[in-house]
């Protein structure tokens, strides 16, 4: 049996993982079975493009209850109680500033499982978070981007 893969996260996001599985089980999943028996009733299945997209519908719904219950199965919750102050890791905020002159940005770096960008959430498995990981405040890293690599600075983690 291969071993599964831990999905790193807060209790937060654990709880939102829950929430969601509990709306495609209660929820979504039976929304998906009765647009199955109404496309039913537009007759001949082998030409009935309603039939077809509520069961590629059925299908997704299913494969995300199965990811979702993997990673909840699967959670590690990150917890930064011991953990130096002044050290970027896991569950923490972190403020850089892009050398020589550049804006501040701040970036809360978490498990793959709650990554979102667009909310300041950066996947530990990602360049920049991997770059920050283990560095102290005050410290210059190298930052390896798509773009190229780039120097920042630590200026703050919380």
């Amino acid at each position: 049996m291969a071993v599964e893969k831990s999905y790193y996260m807060t209790q937060e996001g654990k709880e939102k993982l829950e929430q969601e599985l509990l709306f495609l089980k209660t929820e979504r999943r039976q929304e998906v079975v009765e647009r199955i028996k109404i496309a039913r009733d537009f007759g001949d299945l082998s030409e009935n493009s309603e039939y077809d997209a509520a069961k590629d519908e059925q299908a997704f719904v299913e494969s995300r209850i199965s990811q979702v219950e993997k990673m909840i199965r699967n959670a590690v919750i990150i917890e930064n109680d011991n953990q130096n102050p002044n050290v970027v890791s896991l569950g923490k905020s972190v403020t850089f500033q892009e050398l020589p002159d550049g804006d501040e940005e701040t970036y809360t770096i978490v498990g793959s499982a709650e990554a979102d960008p667009f909310e300041g959430k950066i996947s530990n498995d990602s360049p920049m978070a991997k770059s920050l990981l283990g560095h102290e405040i005050g410290e210059e890293v190298a930052v390896v981007t798509p773009g190229g690599e780039i120097q920042v600075k630590i200026i703050s983690v919380k």
